[in-house]
């Protein structure tokens, strides 16, 4: 398994305009997953559930990127398949939010998958030293769950 730091969702889709994967500045934590986008969406989705977490949401980020690039002027395919996985939890984020109410801003929770070329990725935004570590940590656990089934 191999660790990449990439700067969100969005940079990542930047940034995979350019020639291979780079480097951004370390606002999401990315690891590339050996086997197939379907079967890494089956284990992050099995592994959010393993913890006792409900699933409000799959982002289908990858069909809308594909279905509105004509539409912004766009020719270029980033990502064959690409989802978000939302979802929150409520003991912790009760928790995150007693100790500060402004974190707010970090819920719900997401993790993505992703397929570009062949090279499928899992990864999250990483959050601010403090409180929300907990939250990150929970975050790397259930990818590193993930990438072991």
């Amino acid at each position: 398994m191999k660790s990449f730091l990439f700067g969100g969702v969005l940079a990542v889709a930047a940034i995979a305009t350019t020639a291979g994967l780079a480097i951004a500045d370390g606002t999401s934590t990315v690891h590339t997953y050996d086997g197939s986008f379907d079967d890494a969406a089956f284990s992050l989705e099995s592994a959010i559930i393993g913890k006792g977490l409900n699933i409000d949401y799959v982002s289908h980020v990858g069909d809308m990127l594909s279905r509105t690039k004509q539409d912004v002027g766009s020719d270029i395919t980033l990502f064959d398949n690409a989802e978000i996985y939302i979802f929150c939890s409520a003991v912790l984020s009760r928790k995150m939010m007693e100790a500060d109410p402004m974190n707010i801003a970090h819920c719900p929770y997401g993790i993505f998958v992703a397929d570009r070329e062949g090279q499928v990725m899992v990864g999250y935004r990483n959050y601010p030293e403090g409180p929300m570590q907990e939250v990150q940590s929970l975050l790397a656990e259930i990818v590193e769950e993930a990438l072991e089934e």
